[in-house]
């Protein structure tokens, strides 16, 4: 799972860029909510069918969010307001790249259930976990986190956009291993639930 690994390995490149950010005089509500507008203006293009721009530009959304918590540590601003806020704005800006697609596929109607199913996994693996850490037990884990949800549904929306016909096949190999993901936490938390 990305989301645990991959901030370990990419946070010495992260750090810098805070801290060009924090001389600057932004604060973490500032970069969360930014990253959230690009996103969601990339999810424009994507409706408009400028898949590979759209794509991009969410992208680039989704990695300014990353900024948030490095930037966060750097100015001693970490606070529990401060992680619902992220939260919110990486719930928002996932159901703003879907909606984006499933407005792009409108007429397609195969697809389109495709992408309403896909995009119900996908917000079902956060809230499996949120459930589980509400009742206090581990909520982690499987598949798909947030970074390889994002990852694989904004490269292959790119690749569509260059030509590649991998539409069809990117929703179900998504669907999939989103459903296994929602499968795996929720046999992870009914484990540690109490008989």
């Amino acid at each position: 799972m990305l989301d645990l690994k991959g901030r370990k390995r990419i946070a010495p490149f992260l750090e810098p860029i805070a801290g060009v950010l924090a001389k600057i005089g932004f604060t973490p509500a500032v970069v969360t909510i930014i990253g959230l507008l690009v996103t969601i203006v990339g999810a424009v293009f994507v409706a408009s069918g400028y898949l590979l721009l759209g794509g991009f530009i969410a992208g680039t959304g989704v990695a300014l969010d990353a900024l948030d918590g490095p930037l966060a540590r750097q100015l001693d601003k970490a606070s529990d307001r401060g992680a619902f806020l992220d939260t919110m704005s990486d719930r928002f800006g996932e159901i703003a790249v879907w909606v984006g697609l499933a407005v792009f596929l409108r007429f397609e109607p195969r697809l389109l259930i495709l992408c309403v199913v896909a995009m119900a996994f996908s917000l079902l693996v956060p809230y499996v976990r949120s459930k589980a850490e509400l009742a206090g037990l581990e909520g982690k884990g499987g598949w798909m986190g947030r970074a390889e949800r994002m990852i694989l549904i904004l490269i292959g929306t790119m690749a569509v956009g260059v030509g590649a016909p991998i539409m069809e096949p990117l929703l179900w190999i998504f669907v999939v291993l989103t459903g296994f993901t929602v499968a795996q936490r929720i046999r992870k938390t009914w484990q540690q639930l109490d008989a």
